[in-house]
């Protein structure tokens, strides 16, 4: 037995085991391959212990994010008549299948509990109703990904609102006055701009009964004489009033409706049992 093997039979099998998993990971990324490789080699020689209790810290993570996508499942069970054979042959269909693949491959969990909830609404609605496509229910779940807890509450404060201005909303989502020049005006500058980008929230519009939407009517410029620069537009803007689109109002209707329970379901009386 070499002096290797005999400081891992001292450590157990977790230096092994680690090692495997660098060696598949390595073989799995061809380009970092030997990075791999070599990490493993020299992690088997020096600060053993320190590259374990990190793997310790990472299996950890790995464990509690597998968990909250377990408690996501039973939520969305939870909500769900299962006896429906509607809802029955939806929940085995491919196309439901792909949808929970998709979600859970590119959500890595623990980023929120608000956002956690909004995935768990979009799968059970997109199991109990046809509302909307599943190409749109794949584009509700990227933008869980792409944006933030902000992002939302904007949706929700513009949400039945018949039109609200910038300066409402801040103040809707209980926002505290701040500077034109200020970094928080900024973001939400960017923040308004990425979502009427993203075709969520836009400026009000006419439209006809058809669904038609009527140009802007344009306005008279008055003469006057100018007295200095003028300012530009507000971040918090008074006059021009938002709305969400009709892709926005699927999202807060499939993102921000809680299905009722259909079983009772407590789990923080599961979580105290692990």
């Amino acid at each position: 037995m070499t002096k290797n093997e005999k400081d891992y039979s001292k450590e157990g099998s977790a230096p092994k085991i680690i090692r495997g998993a660098l060696q598949v990971v390595g073989g799995t990324v061809p380009f970092a391959g030997g990075l791999f490789s070599a990490a493993a080699g020299a992690w088997s020689e020096n600060e053993q212990e320190r590259v374990n209790k990190f793997f310790r810290h990472w299996i950890k993570m790995l464990e509690d994010e597998i968990r909250e996508k377990e408690r996501t499942i039973l939520e969305i069970m939870a909500r769900l008549d299962v006896h429906d054979e509607e809802i029955a042959k939806r929940l085995e269909s491919k196309e439901y299948q792909s949808l929970l693949k998709k979600t859970f491959r590119e959500w890595s969990g623990a980023e929120s509990e608000e956002k956690r909830m909004y995935i768990r609404n979009i799968l059970a609605n997109a199991a109990a109703s046809n509302i909307t496509s599943d190409d749109v229910v794949r584009l509700f779940i990227d933008w869980l990904k792409n944006y933030s807890e902000m992002h939302f509450h904007v949706i929700a404060a513009v949400y039945n609102s018949n039109g609200i201005s910038r300066g409402a909303i801040w103040k809707k989502i209980d926002k505290e006055p701040v500077r034109e020049d200020s970094p928080e005006a900024g973001l939400y500058r960017l923040l308004i701009r990425d979502l009427n980008i993203g075709g969520i929230i836009r400026q009000h519009r006419e439209k006809d009964a058809h669904g038609n939407f009527y140009g802007k009517t344009p306005q008279r410029r008055t003469t006057s004489r100018r007295t200095g620069p003028k300012k530009m537009e507000s971040a918090f803007d008074e006059e021009n009033l938002y709305e969400l689109s009709e892709l926005g109002q699927q999202f807060v209707h499939y993102a921000m409706t809680d299905l009722p329970l259909k079983i009772e379901y407590n789990p923080q009386e599961e979580a105290g049992q692990e």
